[in-house]
């Protein structure tokens, strides 16, 4: 029996801070969300702690009755501890090398296996929504789909959907399309 995983990129947000909140549009954009994911079977509510995160999901939490549990493990990938002029650049490199690390960061494979781990955990037959970052998010779907990286990541949206059926073989789908 396939495992459905959603796996969902934050709404608009004021900040890269933890505790960075949505912006109003953040605000509209997580109510559209909860209307999308009605209706999609979806079990279980796993978020990155971050605030944004959990106010992406808020209201399809407050909507389906079901609770949202914290993982770090979604939360964003940290790149570098220290400020890197060229961030840009030095993110493209990492998904070209998987293993490279800047100072205090954390390698795109080390990111990309702690994310993966949260789906490893999760039961066969399940159905479950993801909400993480767009780095993270770019680097799980890698596991799964080895095109997927760089430029993906660039054209992700705030939010973003794509849904992962996991069986005898992987189905990957963006279900988020901007109106």
């Amino acid at each position: 029996m396939a495992k459905l995983v959603y796996v969902i990129r934050l709404c608009a947000a004021e900040g890269q801070e933890p505790e960075a909140p949505l912006t109003p549009a953040g605000h509209d954009q997580a109510g559209q969300l909860a209307e999308r994911l009605m209706g999609l079977g979806v079990e279980s509510v796993i978020s990155s702690p971050y605030l944004r995160a959990r106010q992406s999901i808020q209201p399809f939490s407050e909507r389906s009755g079901l609770a949202i549990k914290m993982d770090e493990r979604l939360a964003e990938r940290v790149l570098s501890t220290t400020p890197i002029a060229d961030w840009m650049e030095k993110l493209k490199s990492s998904f070209a090398d998987p293993d490279i690390s800047y100072n205090g960061g954390e390698s795109g494979r080390e990111a990309a296996m702690r994310a993966r781990s949260v789906i490893d955990g999760l039961p066969e037959g399940s159905c479950t929504a993801l909400v993480t970052h767009g780095n993270l998010m770019s680097l799980l779907i890698g596991e799964y789909d080895r095109q997927f990286g760089f430029e993906q990541w660039k054209v992700l949206t705030n939010p973003d959907v794509f849904k992962i059926s996991i069986g005898t073989k992987v189905h990957i789908q963006r279900t988020w399309l901007e109106e």
